[in-house]
């Protein structure tokens, strides 16, 4: 099987049992999960949730991924072999929002159903659906939780980035501008907002040590920021560190988006003050529920359906609606 990306043992298993499939195993509805990485808790959490809904029905999943964020080659080539195998539905985490919607187009002109989960394609249309986070939304509480937890004093920011014209990046980080009540643009756009409370700006691939790195290097244009919005936990926690070895790490709010276990327990320890928490299995399970639809009956699933969104906090803020870190420990994903 050429492929640049991983696929699961049941997986090519069951490629291989489609050569001599039985009449009744070829009416097994046959659904792929593409997500951007295997390592990543969140798309693991979610892989697990889509694995037991397919039991659940009755269903076969496939499962792919790309070697890093940003795999298009990958998913593309994951995206083949599953719909060689028989998938007539994809679910797939686009890594990259527009170089994947030809590979889409293709699958569709084929009869496929294709379902983003988590991540928009550029423009969100190219889908059959979107079932996701309000990306932008998470950024607004985010903000507004940053605002009252600085109280009053004036914001000298950095924000650490996914990478450029990301869907999900831009909306989380001007959703965190608006919410905070600075200069912003709105949830359509994939360019970043610039206000001048921002000093420092860095690309973190929603990695720990790059944001590490990203936190260190504004640090040194800017040792006075003292609000840090992140676009994911990992990255909050590279920040944490690099803040920790310069001696600010209690001057400085962090503010991030996930609510996975770890960044959950890092919100208990005071590593990051608020989250945006968001759920993989969720989204998981309405895909492949989606999918047998299909399979039984041919009917699509269309638009976007929002899977929620929920601000965690250890430490309450005056007209900031958040719930406590039991209860984001309850709904986290990853190693509890």
């Amino acid at each position: 099987m050429k492929t640049s990306t991983t696929l699961t043992l049941t997986s090519i298993a069951f490629s291989a049992l489609t050569l001599c499939a039985t009449p009744a195993m070829a009416a097994e509805p046959v659904i792929g999960l593409i997500t951007k990485t295997d390592s990543n808790p969140f798309f693991v959490k979610m892989k697990a949730g889509a694995e037991a809904e397919a039991k659940k029905l009755g269903a076969k999943l496939l499962s792919g991924a790309g070697k890093t964020d940003g795999d298009n080659a990958g998913q593309i080539t994951a995206m083949e072999n599953m719909i060689s195998a028989g998938a007539k539905t994809i679910l797939i985490t686009p890594s990259d929002a527009k170089a994947i919607i030809p590979a889409i187009k293709k699958a569709q002109a084929q009869g496929v159903m294709v379902i983003a989960l988590d991540s928009p394609t550029d423009p969100v249309s190219a889908v059959d659906a979107l079932f996701a986070t309000d990306n932008f939304k998470a950024g607004v509480l985010i903000g507004q939780y940053a605002k009252a937890a600085l109280g009053g004093k004036k914001p000298v920011i950095a924000t650490l980035d996914l990478f450029p014209g990301h869907p999900v990046g831009a909306q989380r980080h001007n959703g965190f501008l608006q919410g905070y009540g600075l200069q912003s643009m709105d949830a359509k756009s994939n360019d970043l907002a610039k206000p001048a409370e921002v000093v420092c700006m860095a690309d973190s691939f929603g990695d720990a040590a790059k944001g590490q790195t990203g936190m260190e290097n504004c640090l040194q244009k800017n040792p006075g920021i003292n609000v840090v919005y992140t676009i994911n936990e990992p990255a909050a926690a590279g920040a944490y560190k690099a803040l920790k070895a310069a001696g600010k790490e209690k001057d400085v709010v962090i503010v991030s988006v996930d609510g996975g276990c770890a960044g959950i327990k890092d919100v208990g320890a005071g590593v990051i003050a608020a989250t945006s928490q968001q759920y993989p299995l969720k989204m998981a399970t309405m895909g492949v529920a989606a999918g047998v639809e299909f399979a039984k009956s041919g009917k699509k699933v269309s638009g976007y359906v929002d899977t929620g969104v929920t601000l965690i906090a250890a430490k309450p803020m005056t007209g900031v609606d958040s719930k406590d870190v039991k209860t984001g420990t309850e709904l986290c994903w990853g190693n509890k």
